[in-house]
């Protein structure tokens, strides 16, 4: 597994750890705040240190650690990062995922999951997106995405690896250490009772899926690849299929918090981002029998749980 100290990762791994499966997972840098370590999972798993650029470094352990499975989930996920450094955000996003699927073609891997995004299709006047839909990324970050998921199907479709491509809506959950980030940072700053800050107009739309929900969709698709080898170059989207605008969901979280009166500050100063962004969940639904099992209001509930101790024991 890439990316296992990030926010996905780090509840695919506990998950797979409590299903019997031994994880290798390639790390990069030390996280201490990362759940992976606060709660002693780095200790339950093999790690490997080093960089997704690093192709003999996947080779080997591709190789040495006779992996069946990859999780493809490391990647610069930051869209504001993206902008500063889009370099940096392709030479990650692009170029890792190429040379992660070169060192996985080479060493026979059975199959490999790789994370995307709905930022994938790029803006689009029909929506919601269909795994069908043309992949016009724009923006830095978009672009990464729409040219991951090319260098994927790619690889399944030319070298007949059984690869399979997940678009999730926005993740959010306990874990997730981006404060920069909608529901981390409303919770971080109702917490310290400061109103938060919303960079756009607030009328941006996404749809959005709680972490548990993700690795539960993580996991259903790699076991039907094991099933049935005949998925490899399919994409699935996964969301919970809602449509809130950046303001109505800050309120849903201060309403949750008992925090109404602490209204949000409208910034207005985002650019170069897509304003409506929106999943179909149909072909996972039908195809996986995948369903959210969580869904919005009980995953908020668990991530303001998950923050309310974690900022009490870091005293911010």
């Amino acid at each position: 597994m890439t990316g296992a100290t990030g926010l996905l990762g780090s509840w695919v791994v506990p998950e797979l750890v409590r299903r019997g499966a031994e994880v290798v997972a390639l790390v990069r840098d030390g996280a201490p705040r990362s759940i992976l370590a606060r709660d002693g999972w780095l200790d339950r798993i093999v790690t490997v240190r080093g960089s997704l650029s690093d192709d003999g470094l996947l080779r080997r352990a591709f190789a040495e650690d006779g992996i069946e499975t990859a999780f493809h989930l490391g990647a610069q996920t930051l869209v504001g990062v993206a902008k500063v450094d889009p370099v940096g955000t392709l030479e990650a996003n692009v170029r890792g995922t190429w040379l992660l699927l070169e060192a996985a073609r080479q060493a026979g891997v059975k199959q490999v999951l790789v994370a995307s995004s709905d930022k994938a299709y790029g803006d689009s006047a029909n929506l919601p997106y269909f795994e069908d839909h043309p992949l016009q990324g724009r923006f830095p970050y978009d672009v990464s995405k729409s040219c991951t998921d090319l260098v994927t199907t790619m690889y399944a479709r030319t070298f007949g690896l059984c690869a399979c491509i997940v678009r999730c809506g926005n993740l959010f959950g306990g874990g997730d250490l981006n404060f920069s980030r909608l529901i981390p940072g409303v919770i971080r700053a109702t917490v310290r009772n400061e109103p938060f800050l919303i960079r756009s107009d607030g009328k941006f739309v996404r749809d959005f899926l709680y972490v548990e929900d993700a690795a539960d969709a993580y996991l259903a698709l790699a076991e039907k690849m094991a099933a049935d080898p005949a998925l490899a170059g399919e994409a699935f989207n996964f969301g919970l299929e809602l449509r809130p605008t950046m303001l109505e969901l800050t309120e849903k979280v201060l309403a949750m918090m008992g925090r109404s009166d602490l209204r949000p500050v409208v910034q207005n100063i985002a650019s170069a981002e897509i304003r409506e962004q929106y999943l179909d969940a149909g072909k996972a639904r039908a195809r996986l029998g995948w369903k959210p099992r969580y869904g919005m209001d009980e995953g908020l509930k668990r991530t303001i749980d998950w923050y309310r101790r974690f900022l009490a024991e870091e005293g911010s």
